[in-house]
């Protein structure tokens, strides 16, 4: 979250609930709500570390505010960020892990966990076709998000297809 925030700094001066509502409405409701106390949390973080700065803004009929900007260091590390791939594939997989430790315990069979996975992907899939159906067209950040979150899961079906076939050639 801490990167992200500072994008959203990137253009301007913003207090802890409009980056909240900034960052949903441009990833729409394919992504995870995100919880505003959180944000704050961060927030105190990235100003502690010098990425940020806050600045209290007294209001007559309600709480005073804190209102943030991106510092000089928070620019730099925002192209830093930018300038850096992401993560290498996944390797360290949980779901590959049970199924290569399977046959070992006797307490799960991997067709069976192949299976479960693969209901639970075709799930995904389909609740993230309903949630595109819906989403505001003119969201295309959003849509580019369930989009890759869908070629992902196709991908994943694909693996599982994959080695169900290696497990039933060993059997």
């Amino acid at each position: 979250m801490r990167l992200p925030l500072l994008a959203l700094l990137a253009r301007g001066p913003a207090h802890g609930y409009e980056l909240k509502q900034d960052l949903e409405q441009l990833l729409g409701s394919a992504y995870p709500p995100t919880n505003v106390g959180q944000i704050y949390v961060t927030l105190g973080r990235l100003e502690k570390s010098g990425l940020i700065e806050g600045e209290e803004i007294a209001q007559e009929s309600r709480p005073n505010k804190k209102i943030y900007r991106l510092t000089d260091a928070g620019q730099e590390a925002l192209r830093a960020w930018f300038e850096e791939t992401a993560d290498e594939p996944r390797v360290r997989d949980e779901f590959f892990m049970k199924l290569a430790l399977a046959p070992r315990t006797g307490l799960a069979d991997q067709i069976a966990l192949i299976n479960k996975q693969r209901r639970e992907y075709l799930n995904t899939m389909r609740n993230l076709s309903k949630l595109a159906a819906t989403e505001d067209r003119d969201n295309r950040i959003a849509h580019l998000l369930i989009e890759g979150a869908m070629l992902h899961l196709q991908a994943d079906l694909d693996w599982l297809e994959r080695c169900q076939e290696e497990l039933e050639e060993l059997q």
